[in-house]
Protein backbone atom coordinates (compact mmCIF):
# COMPACT_ATOMS: atom_id res chain seq x y z
CA UNK A 1 0.00 0.00 0.00
CA UNK A 2 2.90 2.82 0.38
CA UNK A 3 4.17 1.82 -2.77
CA UNK A 4 0.62 2.71 -4.37
CA UNK A 5 0.24 5.80 -2.30
CA UNK A 6 4.12 6.77 -3.41
CA UNK A 7 3.98 6.06 -6.40
CA UNK A 8 0.03 8.14 -6.58
CA UNK A 9 2.33 11.31 -5.27
CA UNK A 10 4.57 10.83 -7.79
CA UNK A 11 2.82 10.63 -10.75
CA UNK A 12 0.09 12.87 -9.67
CA UNK A 13 3.51 15.48 -9.95
CA UNK A 14 4.89 13.94 -12.90
CA UNK A 15 1.69 14.70 -14.56
CA UNK A 16 2.24 17.64 -14.25
CA UNK A 17 5.42 18.82 -15.12
CA UNK A 18 6.49 21.83 -17.02
CA UNK A 19 2.20 22.95 -16.49
CA UNK A 20 2.53 24.34 -13.09
CA UNK A 21 2.15 27.79 -12.28
CA UNK A 22 5.32 28.72 -10.80
CA UNK A 23 3.64 31.31 -8.18
CA UNK A 24 0.80 29.27 -7.12
CA UNK A 25 2.23 25.71 -7.71
CA UNK A 26 -0.94 24.55 -9.12
CA UNK A 27 -1.28 21.67 -12.05
CA UNK A 28 -3.43 22.53 -14.50
CA UNK A 29 -3.72 19.06 -16.89
CA UNK A 30 -6.97 19.19 -17.56
CA UNK A 31 -6.99 15.44 -19.50
CA UNK A 32 -5.65 13.57 -16.19
CA UNK A 33 -7.62 15.15 -13.60
CA UNK A 34 -10.47 12.08 -13.95
CA UNK A 35 -7.53 9.80 -13.35
CA UNK A 36 -5.72 11.96 -10.40
CA UNK A 37 -9.28 12.54 -8.53
CA UNK A 38 -9.44 8.38 -8.75
CA UNK A 39 -6.47 8.33 -7.24
CA UNK A 40 -6.32 10.87 -4.89
CA UNK A 41 -9.70 8.92 -3.19
CA UNK A 42 -7.60 5.31 -3.15
CA UNK A 43 -4.61 7.79 -1.33
CA UNK A 44 -7.02 9.33 0.97
CA UNK A 45 -9.44 5.90 1.54
CA UNK A 46 -5.67 4.28 1.74
CA UNK A 47 -4.58 6.93 4.46
CA UNK A 48 -7.49 6.66 7.40
CA UNK A 49 -5.87 3.63 8.64
CA UNK A 50 -2.62 5.01 9.39
CA UNK A 51 -3.75 8.20 11.10
CA UNK A 52 -5.78 6.72 13.83
CA UNK A 53 -5.20 9.17 16.54
CA UNK A 54 -7.72 8.48 18.84
CA UNK A 55 -6.71 9.92 22.82
CA UNK A 56 -4.95 6.82 24.32
CA UNK A 57 -4.42 7.35 28.04
CA UNK A 58 -0.93 6.27 29.04
CA UNK A 59 0.50 5.54 32.27
CA UNK A 60 2.77 8.58 31.97
CA UNK A 61 0.11 10.91 31.20
CA UNK A 62 -1.75 9.77 33.76
CA UNK A 63 1.45 10.63 35.85
CA UNK A 64 1.59 13.75 34.66
CA UNK A 65 -2.24 14.65 35.51
CA UNK A 66 -1.51 12.86 39.07
CA UNK A 67 1.21 15.35 39.47
CA UNK A 68 -0.43 18.11 38.38
CA UNK A 69 -1.95 21.17 40.28
CA UNK A 70 -5.06 22.90 39.00
CA UNK A 71 -3.91 25.97 37.87
CA UNK A 72 -1.46 24.17 35.74
CA UNK A 73 -4.33 21.65 34.43
CA UNK A 74 -6.21 24.58 33.55
CA UNK A 75 -3.32 26.42 31.71
CA UNK A 76 -3.14 23.61 29.61
CA UNK A 77 -6.42 24.52 28.13
CA UNK A 78 -5.42 28.04 26.90
CA UNK A 79 -3.86 29.21 23.76
CA UNK A 80 -3.13 32.74 24.12
CA UNK A 81 -1.69 35.66 22.06
CA UNK A 82 1.60 37.03 23.35
CA UNK A 83 0.04 39.98 24.62
CA UNK A 84 -2.04 37.76 26.86
CA UNK A 85 0.57 37.84 28.81
CA UNK A 86 1.44 41.55 29.05
CA UNK A 87 -1.54 43.13 30.99
CA UNK A 88 -0.09 46.45 30.16
CA UNK A 89 -0.98 46.30 26.55
CA UNK A 90 -4.46 47.51 26.58
CA UNK A 91 -6.63 46.88 23.04
CA UNK A 92 -10.00 47.27 21.87
CA UNK A 93 -9.51 46.41 18.20
CA UNK A 94 -7.41 44.52 16.19
CA UNK A 95 -5.49 47.37 14.60
CA UNK A 96 -4.10 48.71 17.89
CA UNK A 97 -1.73 45.60 18.35
CA UNK A 98 -0.24 46.77 15.11
CA UNK A 99 0.87 49.45 16.93
CA UNK A 100 2.48 47.53 19.88
CA UNK A 101 4.47 44.92 17.72
CA UNK A 102 4.98 42.85 20.54
CA UNK A 103 8.14 40.44 19.10
CA UNK A 104 9.78 39.15 21.87
CA UNK A 105 9.18 37.71 25.52
CA UNK A 106 9.58 40.90 27.78
CA UNK A 107 9.80 40.24 31.61
CA UNK A 108 6.71 41.41 32.12
CA UNK A 109 4.94 38.03 30.48
CA UNK A 110 7.36 36.23 32.89
CA UNK A 111 6.30 37.68 35.70
CA UNK A 112 2.63 36.82 34.60
CA UNK A 113 3.44 33.76 33.32
CA UNK A 114 4.77 32.25 36.58
CA UNK A 115 1.19 32.06 37.83
CA UNK A 116 -0.52 31.83 34.65
CA UNK A 117 0.74 28.97 32.74
CA UNK A 118 -0.41 28.64 29.02
CA UNK A 119 -0.73 25.40 26.79
CA UNK A 120 -0.50 27.56 23.44
CA UNK A 121 0.34 30.51 22.08
CA UNK A 122 -0.40 31.71 18.63
CA UNK A 123 1.12 34.30 16.65
CA UNK A 124 -0.43 36.63 13.91
CA UNK A 125 1.65 38.91 11.39
CA UNK A 126 2.65 41.32 13.63
CA UNK A 127 4.24 39.39 16.28
CA UNK A 128 6.76 38.29 12.87
CA UNK A 129 9.24 40.57 11.73
CA UNK A 130 11.39 38.39 9.46
CA UNK A 131 13.54 35.46 10.06
CA UNK A 132 15.81 36.23 12.71
CA UNK A 133 13.62 37.47 14.53
CA UNK A 134 11.41 34.69 14.64
CA UNK A 135 14.59 32.45 14.87
CA UNK A 136 14.66 34.31 18.53
CA UNK A 137 11.25 34.60 19.24
CA UNK A 138 10.42 30.96 19.12
CA UNK A 139 12.83 29.40 21.67
CA UNK A 140 11.18 32.01 23.61
CA UNK A 141 7.90 31.06 23.79
CA UNK A 142 8.77 27.24 24.11
CA UNK A 143 10.06 28.10 27.35
CA UNK A 144 7.62 29.53 29.04
CA UNK A 145 5.85 27.75 32.14
CA UNK A 146 3.06 25.22 30.50
CA UNK A 147 5.58 24.72 27.44
CA UNK A 148 3.05 25.74 25.12
CA UNK A 149 2.88 24.57 21.81
CA UNK A 150 3.36 27.43 18.36
CA UNK A 151 0.18 27.91 16.78
CA UNK A 152 -0.75 30.18 13.65
CA UNK A 153 -3.28 30.79 11.13
CA UNK A 154 -1.24 29.48 7.79
CA UNK A 155 -3.69 29.05 4.96
CA UNK A 156 -2.49 30.13 2.12
CA UNK A 157 -3.77 32.80 -0.28
CA UNK A 158 -5.18 36.07 2.17
CA UNK A 159 -4.34 33.86 5.07
CA UNK A 160 -1.33 33.51 5.53
CA UNK A 161 1.17 35.35 8.51
CA UNK A 162 4.84 33.88 6.69
CA UNK A 163 4.12 34.03 2.92
CA UNK A 164 2.62 37.05 3.15
CA UNK A 165 5.12 38.66 5.03
CA UNK A 166 7.51 39.84 2.01
CA UNK A 167 11.11 39.61 4.88
CA UNK A 168 10.20 35.37 4.15
CA UNK A 169 11.30 33.55 0.74
CA UNK A 170 8.28 30.97 0.85
CA UNK A 171 6.10 29.75 -2.13
CA UNK A 172 2.72 31.69 -1.66
CA UNK A 173 -0.94 30.06 -3.14
CA UNK A 174 -3.26 32.25 -4.62
CA UNK A 175 -6.27 30.63 -2.47
CA UNK A 176 -8.00 27.07 -1.68
CA UNK A 177 -10.58 28.42 -3.84
CA UNK A 178 -8.19 28.40 -6.93
CA UNK A 179 -6.75 25.21 -5.90
CA UNK A 180 -10.19 23.68 -5.69
CA UNK A 181 -10.98 24.80 -9.05
CA UNK A 182 -8.33 22.62 -10.50
CA UNK A 183 -10.16 19.64 -9.21
CA UNK A 184 -7.32 17.92 -8.34
CA UNK A 185 -6.60 16.85 -4.46
CA UNK A 186 -3.34 16.62 -4.92
CA UNK A 187 -2.67 20.45 -5.82
CA UNK A 188 -4.10 20.54 -2.35
CA UNK A 189 -1.34 18.05 -0.67
CA UNK A 190 1.18 19.79 -2.23
CA UNK A 191 -0.13 23.30 -0.70
CA UNK A 192 -0.55 21.54 2.61
CA UNK A 193 3.47 19.71 2.63
CA UNK A 194 4.82 23.10 1.42
CA UNK A 195 3.13 25.36 4.03
CA UNK A 196 3.91 22.73 6.42
CA UNK A 197 8.01 22.45 5.27
CA UNK A 198 8.31 26.25 6.04
CA UNK A 199 6.42 26.22 9.56
CA UNK A 200 8.19 23.21 11.17
CA UNK A 201 11.46 25.01 9.59
CA UNK A 202 10.68 27.98 11.55
CA UNK A 203 9.77 26.14 15.05
CA UNK A 204 6.01 25.66 14.51
CA UNK A 205 3.59 23.07 15.87
CA UNK A 206 0.39 23.70 14.89
CA UNK A 207 -1.28 24.80 11.47
CA UNK A 208 -5.20 26.48 12.04
CA UNK A 209 -5.66 25.21 8.75
CA UNK A 210 -7.05 23.66 6.40
CA UNK A 211 -10.41 25.46 6.33
CA UNK A 212 -12.98 23.07 5.90
CA UNK A 213 -16.20 25.00 5.38
CA UNK A 214 -18.11 24.95 1.69
CA UNK A 215 -18.91 28.56 0.83
CA UNK A 216 -22.67 28.04 -0.32
CA UNK A 217 -23.64 31.46 0.76
CA UNK A 218 -22.66 33.69 -2.06
CA UNK A 219 -22.91 37.00 0.30
CA UNK A 220 -20.22 35.62 2.82
CA UNK A 221 -17.63 37.83 3.33
CA UNK A 222 -15.61 35.92 5.79
CA UNK A 223 -14.77 32.65 4.30
CA UNK A 224 -15.03 33.65 0.36
CA UNK A 225 -11.82 31.80 -0.97
CA UNK A 226 -10.53 30.57 1.85
CA UNK A 227 -12.66 27.03 1.62
CA UNK A 228 -11.92 24.86 -1.60
CA UNK A 229 -15.14 24.94 -2.79
CA UNK A 230 -19.26 25.40 -2.31
CA UNK A 231 -19.44 21.61 -3.60
CA UNK A 232 -18.99 19.56 -0.50
CA UNK A 233 -17.63 16.55 -2.77
CA UNK A 234 -15.03 18.91 -4.14
CA UNK A 235 -13.89 20.20 -0.66
CA UNK A 236 -13.37 16.88 0.74
CA UNK A 237 -11.16 14.95 -0.40
CA UNK A 238 -8.92 18.70 -0.54
CA UNK A 239 -9.46 18.97 3.11
CA UNK A 240 -7.85 15.56 3.37
CA UNK A 241 -5.21 15.90 1.52
CA UNK A 242 -4.02 19.47 2.72
CA UNK A 243 -3.82 17.50 6.14
CA UNK A 244 -1.73 14.92 4.96
CA UNK A 245 0.58 17.36 3.37
CA UNK A 246 0.60 19.28 6.67
CA UNK A 247 0.95 15.69 8.44
CA UNK A 248 4.11 14.81 6.06
CA UNK A 249 6.01 17.89 7.16
CA UNK A 250 5.66 17.36 11.00
CA UNK A 251 2.45 20.01 11.38
CA UNK A 252 -0.56 19.15 13.11
CA UNK A 253 -3.32 20.59 11.34
CA UNK A 254 -6.88 21.91 12.29
CA UNK A 255 -10.09 21.14 10.48
CA UNK A 256 -12.34 24.70 10.58
CA UNK A 257 -14.99 26.16 11.50
CA UNK A 258 -17.04 23.60 13.17
CA UNK A 259 -20.52 23.21 12.18
CA UNK A 260 -19.37 25.66 9.09
CA UNK A 261 -18.73 28.82 8.27
CA UNK A 262 -19.81 28.99 4.59
CA UNK A 263 -23.45 29.38 4.64
CA UNK A 264 -23.64 32.87 6.72
CA UNK A 265 -23.06 36.44 5.56
CA UNK A 266 -21.89 38.07 8.37
CA UNK A 267 -18.44 38.06 9.95
CA UNK A 268 -18.19 36.56 13.29
CA UNK A 269 -15.05 38.72 13.97
CA UNK A 270 -17.46 41.59 14.31
CA UNK A 271 -20.70 40.33 15.76
CA UNK A 272 -23.48 37.86 15.63
CA UNK A 273 -23.77 35.24 12.68
CA UNK A 274 -26.18 32.54 12.43
CA UNK A 275 -26.66 29.45 9.86
CA UNK A 276 -30.54 28.62 9.21
CA UNK A 277 -29.70 25.12 8.09
CA UNK A 278 -31.44 21.95 10.01
CA UNK A 279 -28.80 19.20 11.02
CA UNK A 280 -30.08 16.42 8.11
CA UNK A 281 -29.10 19.76 5.27
CA UNK A 282 -26.02 20.55 7.21
CA UNK A 283 -25.26 16.45 7.13
CA UNK A 284 -25.14 16.57 3.13
CA UNK A 285 -23.40 19.60 2.88
CA UNK A 286 -21.01 20.76 5.75
CA UNK A 287 -20.95 17.41 7.27
CA UNK A 288 -19.28 16.01 4.20
CA UNK A 289 -15.85 17.54 4.48
CA UNK A 290 -15.87 17.33 8.67
CA UNK A 291 -16.59 13.99 8.07
CA UNK A 292 -13.66 13.07 5.96
CA UNK A 293 -11.35 14.83 8.25
CA UNK A 294 -12.29 12.99 11.40
CA UNK A 295 -11.91 9.80 9.64
CA UNK A 296 -8.71 10.21 8.25
CA UNK A 297 -8.21 11.37 11.89
CA UNK A 298 -7.65 15.46 12.24
CA UNK A 299 -6.18 16.01 15.80
CA UNK A 300 -8.00 19.60 16.18
CA UNK A 301 -11.43 20.57 15.22
CA UNK A 302 -11.82 24.65 15.61
CA UNK A 303 -15.54 25.58 16.36
CA UNK A 304 -16.85 28.64 15.00
CA UNK A 305 -18.93 31.23 16.76
CA UNK A 306 -21.80 31.10 14.67
CA UNK A 307 -25.35 29.96 16.19
CA UNK A 308 -27.51 27.46 14.43
CA UNK A 309 -30.78 27.49 16.33
CA UNK A 310 -32.40 25.36 14.20
CA UNK A 311 -30.15 22.79 15.22
CA UNK A 312 -29.78 23.70 19.11
CA UNK A 313 -32.94 25.52 19.40
CA UNK A 314 -30.77 28.31 21.03
CA UNK A 315 -28.90 31.32 19.93
CA UNK A 316 -25.98 30.28 21.35
CA UNK A 317 -22.77 30.64 19.57
CA UNK A 318 -21.68 26.76 18.00
CA UNK A 319 -18.65 27.85 20.39
CA UNK A 320 -20.77 27.47 23.58
CA UNK A 321 -23.23 25.21 22.97
CA UNK A 322 -23.07 21.52 24.26
CA UNK A 323 -25.60 20.29 21.62
CA UNK A 324 -23.45 20.88 18.58
CA UNK A 325 -19.74 19.94 20.59
CA UNK A 326 -21.17 17.32 22.04
CA UNK A 327 -24.15 15.80 20.81
CA UNK A 328 -23.22 16.38 17.71
CA UNK A 329 -19.97 16.36 16.99
CA UNK A 330 -18.90 14.12 19.54
CA UNK A 331 -21.22 11.55 20.19
CA UNK A 332 -23.33 11.24 16.64
CA UNK A 333 -19.45 12.00 14.45
CA UNK A 334 -17.49 10.21 16.59
CA UNK A 335 -14.37 13.08 16.79
CA UNK A 336 -12.54 12.19 19.82
CA UNK A 337 -9.68 14.33 19.50
CA UNK A 338 -9.22 18.32 20.47
CA UNK A 339 -11.65 20.61 19.96
CA UNK A 340 -10.11 24.45 20.30
CA UNK A 341 -12.63 27.47 19.90
CA UNK A 342 -12.11 30.09 17.37
CA UNK A 343 -10.35 33.54 19.03
CA UNK A 344 -12.49 34.15 21.91
CA UNK A 345 -11.86 38.04 21.51
CA UNK A 346 -13.83 38.29 18.41
CA UNK A 347 -17.19 40.11 18.39
CA UNK A 348 -19.72 37.43 18.08
CA UNK A 349 -18.31 36.47 21.61
CA UNK A 350 -17.62 39.79 23.40
CA UNK A 351 -20.66 41.93 22.12
CA UNK A 352 -22.64 39.08 24.23
CA UNK A 353 -20.09 37.71 27.07
CA UNK A 354 -17.91 38.50 29.59
CA UNK A 355 -14.18 36.38 29.28
CA UNK A 356 -15.79 35.03 32.36
CA UNK A 357 -18.91 34.03 30.85
CA UNK A 358 -16.85 33.11 27.70
CA UNK A 359 -14.27 30.67 29.33
CA UNK A 360 -16.31 29.00 31.67
CA UNK A 361 -19.40 28.20 29.26
CA UNK A 362 -17.05 27.04 25.90
CA UNK A 363 -15.49 24.48 28.60
CA UNK A 364 -18.63 23.73 30.09
CA UNK A 365 -19.70 22.97 26.41
CA UNK A 366 -17.11 20.59 25.68
CA UNK A 367 -13.98 22.95 24.43
CA UNK A 368 -10.64 21.55 25.48
CA UNK A 369 -9.20 24.24 24.51
CA UNK A 370 -9.87 28.35 24.53
CA UNK A 371 -7.97 29.93 21.99
CA UNK A 372 -7.47 34.13 22.30
CA UNK A 373 -9.63 35.40 25.51
CA UNK A 374 -9.86 39.06 25.25
CA UNK A 375 -8.67 39.21 28.81
CA UNK A 376 -6.67 36.08 29.35
CA UNK A 377 -6.08 36.60 33.06
CA UNK A 378 -9.86 37.18 33.98
CA UNK A 379 -10.66 34.09 31.90
CA UNK A 380 -7.97 31.57 33.99
CA UNK A 381 -9.29 33.06 37.02
CA UNK A 382 -13.14 32.29 36.40
CA UNK A 383 -12.56 28.92 35.05
CA UNK A 384 -10.21 28.29 38.48
CA UNK A 385 -13.35 29.62 40.31
CA UNK A 386 -16.08 27.29 38.59
CA UNK A 387 -14.08 24.49 39.60
CA UNK A 388 -13.42 25.22 43.15
CA UNK A 389 -17.31 25.95 43.62
CA UNK A 390 -17.94 23.36 41.39
CA UNK A 391 -19.64 24.29 38.77
CA UNK A 392 -16.82 22.53 36.92
CA UNK A 393 -15.65 19.05 38.00
CA UNK A 394 -11.93 18.34 37.93
CA UNK A 395 -12.53 15.11 35.80
CA UNK A 396 -13.72 17.71 33.41
CA UNK A 397 -10.68 19.56 33.39
CA UNK A 398 -9.01 16.01 33.23
CA UNK A 399 -10.53 15.09 30.01
CA UNK A 400 -9.24 18.18 28.22
CA UNK A 401 -5.68 17.65 29.77
CA UNK A 402 -5.26 14.55 28.94
CA UNK A 403 -6.17 15.05 25.05
CA UNK A 404 -3.43 18.15 25.33
CA UNK A 405 -0.63 16.08 26.76
CA UNK A 406 -1.57 13.37 23.91
CA UNK A 407 -1.11 16.05 21.39
CA UNK A 408 2.22 17.27 22.93
CA UNK A 409 3.44 13.96 23.40
CA UNK A 410 2.98 13.36 19.70
CA UNK A 411 4.81 16.79 19.09
CA UNK A 412 7.36 15.46 21.50
CA UNK A 413 6.52 18.82 24.26
CA UNK A 414 6.35 17.70 27.59
CA UNK A 415 4.63 19.93 29.65
CA UNK A 416 6.14 21.93 32.75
Amino acid sequence: MKELNDRILKDGRSLGNGIINNKSGIMNHVPFRNLLIILACLFFTASCSKHDHSPKPTDDIEAQIASMTLREKIGQMFFVRPESLAPSIVWTKYTDLVDYSLQEVTDEMKSINKNYPVGGVILFAHNIKDEAQLSNFIPQIKALNGRPVLCVDEEGGRVARIANNGNFNVEKFESMAAIGATGNPANAHYCGKTIGTYLKKYGFDIDFAPVADVNTNPDNIVIGNRAFSDDPAVAAPMVTNYLQGLSEAGIVGCVKHFPGHGDVSADTHYGYAQSMKTWSEMLTCEMVTFKAGISWGCRLIMTAHISAPNVTGSEFPSTMSGVILQDKLRNELGYKNLIVTDAMDMGAIMNQYTNEEAAVGSIKAGVDAVLCPKDFIKAFDAVVSAVERGEISEERINQSVRRILELKKLLYLQPN
